[in-house]
């Protein structure tokens, strides 16, 4: 992207003044080099957010945004229902409720390493992963209904995990307002034997190793000390996801035309949020998130049974789960006001700052943790939110490299099984049931993640904590 199509107005924001039919400004938030490597669509649909019906304060991207399906992956924007807002599943994207969890171990690098080979061989066994990997649970029409509306809650009841893990989930680890009426037959059966799986694409389990560290004090909140080795589990809601992105996208063209709203772009097909479609994509949307509340954790109960047999005194604990692909009701000062406002994010964490009430109280004090995702072979990053008024971007960060370069790409430029004697020769084993796959997530063909990172810090948008090293990625 030039810089020079942009308004700087400090070291790290970049505005887009409003023309045409641009209701709000855009703004950017990265550094000049993270701004020069973004593609120039990443503008145009900043832009064309920009024009939607009862968007707020401004269209924002994150330093990892990339050219997306009608919004860039990055993108965060807030609808007031009452002005006419709208909601938009572009503005969500198709793997609805994609995000981040991750668990302490307790385990010390040194005491991993013996088994290091045999941790990622059983992992890989026991955690279903790859295109249409199916698992050993299978849902019937009732089971179905009761996990689409009670999330990562439900899997707790049925056994996998522990009611404590609860408070380390996003609201709790069931969203309200879920609809199973409103997810179709055919979303239902691509989910019935997709629970506890990861999935394929840049999805994955990781174990890593805590390295630096950047605040000592939200480390000790968070229970993150050098050397000790935790989990991260990256994957959202599979099939029913995407088949309820697919679906709502239709419907909500016609819903547009039918409400007279101009789109800049067909991929922003939206609905207002009182409209019937909107209402309607809500509830299947927030029933997409317990899915993959619920999927995660039932993720993290394989995980844990694979850790009790080779490292007995390990005690997985669940440090925090975050989603970057959601629509969420959330009050915000607005001019001054506090707001009811529908905060999209895609490709963009949540990132509420300290004293926020709807956090833990172990972390109230420093902040939510934002977990930021590497990409196979590089760093992953915990943040810690701010409340920095200065930035009123809706508690939002990023959410990890952000592509540079297309899967096509990608495929063209590295072999999948020299990357994986690449990643050996480093230390990190990699089980993957593709080479193509792997080719396609080259650690390359993402933007240099420690650089966004610096860049979220920089622009006030989190604060760093800790920086974590791959050792064993189990990848789709």
């Amino acid at each position: 992207m030039n810089p020079a199509t942009l308004t700087r107005t400090s070291a790290f924001e970049w505005r887009i003044e409003p023309t045409g039919n641009m209701r709000v400004p855009g703004v950017i938030y990265a550094t000049e080099a993270l701004i020069q490597a973004m593609d120039e669509r990443v503008r145009d649909q900043v832009v064309n957010v920009a024009c939607l019906p009862g968007i707020v304060s401004a269209s924002y991207a994150m330093p990892d945004a990339h050219w997306g399906y009608g919004f860039p992956i990055g993108g965060v924007a807030a609808f007031d229902a009452e002005e006419g807002g709208v909601v938009s599943a572009g503005g969500v994207g198709f793997d609805i409720s994609c995000g981040v969890r991750c668990l302490r171990t307790g385990l010390q690098r040194a005491e991993l390493e013996p088994l290091k080979e045999r941790l990622a061989e059983t992992l890989y066994h026991r955690v279903p992963v790859g295109v249409g990997s199916h698992g050993p649970i299978h849902l019937d029409d009732k089971q179905m209904e009761a996990m689409l509306t009670g999330g990562a809650q439900w899997a707790v009841e049925r056994g996998w995990g522990s009611r404590d893990d609860l408070r380390f989930i996003e609201a709790q680890g069931r969203i309200t307002g879920a609809r199973a009426d409103a997810v179709s037959a055919k979303a239902k059966k691509r989910q019935r034997n997709e629970m506890g799986t990861l999935g394929s694409g840049n999805h994955y389990l990781e174990v890593q190793e805590v390295g630096e560290l950047y605040d000592r004090e939200a480390a000790r909140a968070f229970g993150l000390a050098e050397h000790e080795v935790v989990v991260f589990i990256h994957c959202g809601s599979r099939g029913l996801g995407h088949q309820i992105g697919t679906e709502y996208l239709k419907s909500m063209a016609t819903s547009a035309r039918q409400h007279g709203i101009e789109l800049p772009d067909r991929e922003l097909a939206c609905a207002p949020l009182r409209s019937d479609t909107g209402q309607a994509y809500l509830g299947a949307m927030r029933a997409a998130s317990n899915c993959a509340l619920a999927n995660r954790q039932i993720i993290t109960h394989f995980a844990r049974e694979v850790f009790a047999e080779l490292f007995p005194a390990a005690d997985l604990e669940l440090l925090y789960d975050v989603s970057h692909n959601t629509c969420k009701l959330e009050e915000h000062s607005l001019n001054g006001e506090r707001k009811k406002l529908f905060v999209h994010r895609k490709g963009a964490t949540r990132a509420f700052g300290p004293g926020h009430p709807d956090l833990p109280e172990e972390y109230r004090a420093v902040g939510q943790p934002v977990l930021i995702g590497g990409s196979m072979g590089t760093a992953s990053h915990v943040l810690a939110g701010n409340a920095d008024p200065r930035v009123p971007s809706f508690a939002s960060a990023c959410h990890g490299a952000g592509r540079a370069m297309s899967r096509r790409q990608a495929h063209r430029n590295w072999q999948g099984r020299q990357l994986l004697e690449e990643l050996r020769e480093q230390g990190i084993i990699v089980r993957s049931p593709s080479a193509k796959g792997v080719a396609e997530e080259a650690p390359h063909a993402y933007k240099d993640v420690d650089a966004v990172v610096d860049g979220a810090e920089e622009a006030g948008l989190a604060r760093k904590v800790a920086k974590l090293k791959p050792l064993v990625c189990i990848k789709g």
